[in-house]
């Protein structure tokens, strides 16, 4: 029982593979159909081609950095690359190249569908400039010079078409005309929902329409962002690579170079501003700064012409010079926290830090004090005096100095980006790749084709091989026929209503024919035991092949000098007759109802010892004058005449014909096919010939594929469908 099970559970991977090659036309028509839809793919989708550039982003610490002094180390002037990134894609940069180029305005044909790409294709280009916008379509083409709509139209596609020197906007959903106006000039109109201001040029004359829609900056944004992208090569590089992708090589580059400028423009600004800022900013402050140092130089100077002079001590000269630096580093810190005021909050850790060194300054600076009041009230004045000129003289110093300083740095800015690489015009598209395309669906075709053969197989529930039959039934198999090739090409004349050749005297050598010989040494060991020389050949359905081996074996008998006689048992729908040229009439209905007699029925073959009787005109009651007296005498007078009958009965499951020729025969030889007939069909069959006591000698198994195991098969075309008369 197990060995049983490993036998029916272990795949025969020879026998797929042959299985695999017998349907190798199946796979053929996948692959090909694969390679027709690849072909139309590529027809009806257009070349898209790509473009990059690349930015580098330098640290740069900010104009600001001249008067923070080593603060600035501590502030992070860098833009990082994901900022960089954003700002990119960002509506300040694409918007401006969007107004630049008019990339809010699209227009496309209304003959652009599938069918118009495969069958009838259009020329449609659109040509974007900072003037207007050139659609062309094959040698023709107009100009939009100005298109700005009220904003309810916004992101809604309008129908434009020309008559004579005129032109018409209409609304697809309603079908209304919302603005028309005349070629080659300027077209305004105020209507409740706002103003129109078109301009449309052209000197063609149109008959198709178009679609042309204005985009709002979001949707214009979005449908640019869907092609372009944006990504640092490598980790904390700072190098940007920019990719746009278009079908029209020309524009893809012109807009992404029309980015760059745009981002590289506004970077300079940026930076350009934070200069000014600052520069504003010393400004306000020097002129105040410069009237404070003119009023302590005023009074130091009317404070010595009252004194003459003042006897200042070491003490005081030390104390001087200390609160000189301190008031000094002070105005500084507090010309540096109002700028940075402007920048952060106070929560920012930059100004708590300033904060915290105002702090210790002042604290210093009170110490100072507090040691100044202890000296005499001469020496004191004149102390503070001195200190107040010397503070506003080296700040005011210093601030002209950085004011210096930046207004040279700003007439230099240049900002923090490098553009590197500009997009350059592609020579070859990146999509669609034809050949992989065409690689791919060559495996996908081969796939398909394999995949839908193998389910073939898994649904041929049919019978496999001999040995399931003569295990099963426990009937012995006498042959297993092969399909010939050139039977195969012979079938097709059967469709034709022609004659077919009988494949055991037209290819003697055939491998069919072979196996067919096969049988009849098991025929004559059998007939030894018979009650008669008459042999029925019977099937359980239509489409077995009953009638190809009536004909070959009747034919391999007669080689070997035996007088053959084969007859179309079927009066239904037999077709025994093409085999051998002849007519279907008359024949047995006729033979059987008495309007002819055996000498007028009987045709002789070609082929010497063959002899031949058709099935006749379909009768009304074929099953009752087979089952007549009538018909048992004739084979008994056949049988004296014949060596050897064969009979070509009708399928046994479908009419009962079969069961009633085979009681009267020796020998009676059931053809099966192979992977069609199922097993239960052949189950049903011997039990039907059992209830009629009918002995069921032996199973043909015809049209075998060829497998591992050396059995064949091939795809017999012999159907049960002849018609009843007019053959």
């Amino acid at each position: 029982m197990s060995q049983n099970t490993n036998t029916e559970d272990t795949i025969d991977l020879k026998e797929l593979f042959f299985s695999l090659i017998a349907q190798w036309k199946l796979i053929a028509l996948c692959v090909i159909l694969s390679l027709v839809c690849a072909l139309l793919y590529l027809r009806t989708t257009p070349d898209t081609y790509q473009v990059d550039a690349l930015v580098q982003v330098e640290e740069n610490k900010g104009a600001s950095a001249a008067l923070l002094g080593d603060l600035s180390e501590m502030i992070e002037q860098k833009s990082p690359a994901q900022a960089e990134i954003e700002i990119l894609k960002s509506r300040l940069v694409l918007g401006d190249v969007i107004d630049r180029l008019n990339l809010d305005i699209q227009v496309a044909g209304t003959e652009n569908s599938l069918f118009d790409r495969l069958l009838n294709p259009h020329d449609y280009r659109t040509e974007y400039s900072t003037r207007s916008v050139l659609f062309r379509d094959g040698d023709q083409a107009f100009d939009i010079r100005q298109f700005d709509i009220p904003q309810a139209y916004y992101d809604k596609t309008l129908e434009l078409q020309f008559k004579e020197q005129q032109f018409s906007l209409t609304d697809p959903r309603t079908g209304q005309v919302v603005f028309s106006g005349l070629l080659n000039r300027n077209n305004q109109a105020t209507h409740p929902d706002g103003t129109w201001k078109v301009a449309i040029f052209s000197q063609d004359q149109f008959q198709d329409r178009y679609l042309i829609s204005k985009q709002s900056l979001p949707a214009a944004a979005n449908r640019l962002l869907a092609n372009y992208s944006v990504a640092e090569k490598g980790k904390m590089t700072g190098i940007l690579g920019l990719n746009y992708e278009g079908q029209d090589k020309a524009h893809i580059t012109q807009v992404l170079n029309a980015i760059l400028q745009a981002y590289s423009q506004q970077n300079v600004e940026r930076r350009s501003a934070e200069t000014a800022q600052t520069l504003k900013f010393l400004e306000d402050q020097l002129p105040e700064l410069r009237q404070q140092l003119d009023v302590a130089e005023r009074e130091f100077n009317q404070f010595r012409q009252q004194s003459n002079t003042v006897d200042v001590t070491k003490e005081s000269e030390l104390y001087l010079t200390q609160s000189i630096a301190l008031e000094t580093q002070k105005a500084q810190l507090e010309q540096s926290f109002a700028e940075a005021s402007a920048k952060y909050t106070s929560e920012h850790p930059v100004m708590q830090q300033m904060e915290a060194q105002l702090a210790a300054i002042n604290s210093r600076i009170a110490e100072l004090n507090g040691t100044l009041k202890q000296l005499p009230d001469l020496q004191r004045r004149y102390l503070q005096l001195y200190r107040e000129v010397e503070v506003k003289q080296q700040l005011y110093t210093a601030l002209l100095n950085s004011y210096q300083q930046l207004r040279i740095a700003k007439a230099g800015e240049i900002g923090n980006v490098r553009i590197v690489d500009t997009a350059v015009e592609p020579l070859q598209p990146i999509a669609p790749k034809k050949l992989q395309i065409l690689i791919l669906s060559i495996f996908l075709g081969g796939f398909l084709g394999t995949l839908i053969a193998l389910l073939r197989n898994m649904m041929r529930s049919g019978i496999k091989d001999a040995a399931q039959i003569e295990n099963e039934l426990d009937i012995p198999v006498y042959a297993t026929v092969p399909r010939s090739a050139v039977q195969e090409s012979r079938a097709k004349l059967l469709k034709k209503k022609k004659a077919i050749p009988i494949l055991a005297v037209k290819d003697s050598d055939d491998i069919a024919v072979e196996s067919i010989r096969s049988i009849r040494t098991t025929i004559h060991f059998s007939l030894t035991e018979a009650k008669n020389n008459i042999i029925a050949i019977s099937g359980p359905a239509p489409e077995v092949g009953k009638s190809f081996i009536a004909a070959n074996l009747g034919a391999i008998l007669a080689q070997g000098g035996k007088k053959v006689l084969v007859m179309d048992g079927d009066m239904r729908r037999g077709y025994l007759h093409k085999y051998f040229n002849q007519d279907t009439a008359p024949g047995l209905s006729e033979l059987l109802l008495g309007t002819h007699t055996l000498e007028q029925v009987i045709k002789a073959d070609s082929y010497e010892g063959l002899y031949f009787i058709s099935r006749g005109k379909n009768p009304s009651n074929p099953a009752e004058l087979l089952g007549s007296q009538k018909f048992q005498a004739l084979l008994s007078e056949l049988s004296a005449q014949f060596d050897h009958i064969l009979i070509d009965t009708p399928p046994a499951l479908a009419v009962t014909d079969g069961v009633i020729i085979a009681q009267s025969a020796g020998v009676n030889l059931l053809v099966v096919r192979h992977a069609k007939t199922q097993m239960k069909e052949l189950e049903l069959t011997i039990n039907r010939f059992e209830q009629a006591k009918v002995k069921v000698n032996g199973v043909i198994l015809n049209d075998v594929q060829k497998g591992a195991a050396g059995s064949y098969g091939y795809n017999y075309a012999y159907v049960y469908t002849a018609n009843k008369d007019n053959d």
